[in-house]
């Protein structure tokens, strides 16, 4: 079962230039984690947060390294992954995962994690913010990209 998350407080950063990047796929869902993750990057002082949007989880690595080369400091990627009956979820939950890493790491720019990797449609929206809620993953994604900088 999941817990709370930690409490981390991040300085201003009204300077930066932040990007919250979203699939597609599962609107309702995706949308409410665009939401956190803009109200997480606002909390710390950043105002003008731009929002992309990808067809697909697969596509956040990629997208993620355009924007970080377009010149954004800092990133948020969100996007929903349900369990289907194929194969097809293990790889696009491992391509997502490695490639976002892969690009943070390469570029050395945070980029906050707010894929949902879920069985049921059902565990996404528990974990996506909206006021029923348990947790809200797109805030979280972008205070764990934050707090990178925290010094």
């Amino acid at each position: 079962m999941a817990t709370k998350a930690p409490e981390i407080s991040v300085k201003g950063f009204e300077n930066l230039k932040a990007v919250v990047i979203s699939a597609a796929w599962h609107p309702e869902i995706c949308q409410s984690l665009t939401d956190g993750a803009v109200r997480g990057f606002k909390s710390a002082g950043i105002n003008n947060v731009e929002v992309r949007t990808v067809a697909g989880s697969f596509e956040l690595p990629l997208a993620a390294q355009l924007a970080l080369d377009e010149g954004f400091d800092i990133a948020a990627v969100v996007g929903v992954v349900i369990r289907g009956e194929t194969a097809h979820f293990d790889y696009v939950c491992q391509g997502v995962t490695d490639g976002v890493m892969q690009v943070s790491l390469s570029r050395s720019k945070p980029i906050g994690f707010g894929v949902l990797m879920c069985e049921t449609v059902e565990q996404a929206k528990a974990r996506a913010g909206f006021a029923e809620s348990f947790e809200d993953k797109g805030f979280d994604s972008a205070v764990a990209a934050l707090s990178i900088l925290n010094k």
